[in-house]
């Protein structure tokens, strides 16, 4: 027997569309200004006032998965393929962040290259990596990925492998999203309250930017793609497998956009494509274009850096002789609730609108209680 799903999908509809809706947070996004979007162009939304990712229905996937196919979502802990589990209080303090570093990413916006994997955990991890860019032959998983581009900008000379879901798929990915280097952190800085919070995992992406060819991801804001979950209590984080630098596509963020939105919304999708580099000068204000001065995270191997979901950041093309790659794992706060009706991600249950975000695909990782409890 195969495991599999056919999911029709529809432009404007499931997940890859929905409804606009003020965001639900508890930090204080009436004291910004709230500008209005431009009358010229309001970025990609249907009749109905909802944000549209074109893209993410043209990236789904629909192969069966041979019964024999472990699914690692089934596993709610680390296996101990990646890294050796924690068992102690002592054992997970050591990765909580200073005050310091709290307050600098509530004043910029993110954080950069904090330590996370060795180069030996990295080297494994792209050795997995390497089974899902041979176009020649799948992985028997294949099915198990919520979304999965092999370019998606479609431009041969602007190359970038995006897909969603292999967590899934391989033991080491689905360690990876356990990862108390990453996890831990982002139980500090989730919430705008600066109340530690126990963390679910919403889902991990790849990011492949081939030698010579390696494309741009445009500047955008994640909250954008995710306002199907509120209240917006998220964080994205990025885990440079290759050294980023300037020349090969390295991270880039914009200081301080976190605090950009449009009454109370994300700033509208404005390239799901990832390739036009600069749309979203369409839609800035005079104030923000004179504030948009991008600086590069120039991640090392191994480093990670944390950015909040209305972070504006995006990366340029690699010209260099080298791959450029990341796995980037996205968090939410335990209690975070649907805000659809239809799919929240691809092949997975609906978790009807107002239900808590939880079960199989989206495990808790972290506990406030780890830090402060001998017994894990």
């Amino acid at each position: 027997m195969l495991r599999g799903w056919r999911h029709l999908l529809s432009l404007g509809r499931g997940p890859f569309a929905v409804a606009i809706r003020p965001l639900h947070s508890s930090t204080a996004m009436s004291e910004a200004k709230r500008p209005k979007m431009s009358d010229e162009f309001k970025g990609y939304t249907d009749n109905e006032g909802r944000y549209i990712n074109k893209q993410a229905a043209a990236g789904a996937v629909h192969d069966d998965v041979p019964e024999e196919v472990k699914d690692w979502s089934t596993e709610h802990s680390p296996s101990g393929s990646l890294f050796q589990p924690l068992k102690t209080a002592e054992e997970w303090s050591k990765f909580c962040l200073s005050q310091q570093q709290i307050d600098q990413y509530w004043e910029q916006g993110y954080l950069t290259n904090l330590p996370a994997l060795t180069e030996e955990q990295c080297d494994r991890i792209l050795d997995d990596y390497k089974l899902f860019l041979d176009p020649e032959k799948k992985h028997p998983g294949h099915g198990l990925f919520y979304e999965f581009h092999s370019n998606q900008s479609g431009d041969p000379s602007n190359i970038l492998m995006h897909a969603l879901g292999h967590w899934r798929i391989t033991q080491l990915f689905h360690d990876l999203v356990f990862l108390p280097a990453i996890s831990v952190p982002s139980s500090q800085l989730i919430d705008p309250s600066r109340e530690e919070r126990n963390v679910r995992l919403w889902h991990d992406q790849l990011f492949a930017k081939p030698a010579r060819f390696g494309g741009v991801v445009a500047w955008h804001q994640d909250y954008s793609y995710w306002i199907r979950t509120k209240p917006m209590l998220h964080i994205t984080v990025h885990v440079a497998l290759d050294e980023q630098t300037v020349e090969n596509g390295g991270l880039h963020f914009v200081p301080g956009s976190h605090r950009w939105h449009r009454d109370g919304m994300p700033l509208p999708i404005t390239d799901d494509s990832f390739k036009d580099m600069e749309s979203i000068q369409r839609v800035l204000t005079a104030e923000e274009k004179a504030a948009f001065k991008p600086v590069p995270s120039l991640l090392k191997k191994g480093y990670a850096s944390f950015h909040h979901p209305l972070m504006v950041h995006g990366s340029f093309s690699n010209k260099t002789d080298k791959p450029r790659r990341a796995a980037v794992v996205n968090y939410f706060a335990d209690g975070v609730r649907s805000d659809s009706d239809d799919p929240i991600l691809p092949g997975a249950p609906v978790v009807k609108k107002g239900e808590k975000m939880e079960g199989q695909f989206y495990p808790v990782v972290y506990k406030t209680d780890y830090c402060r409890d001998e017994s894990n």
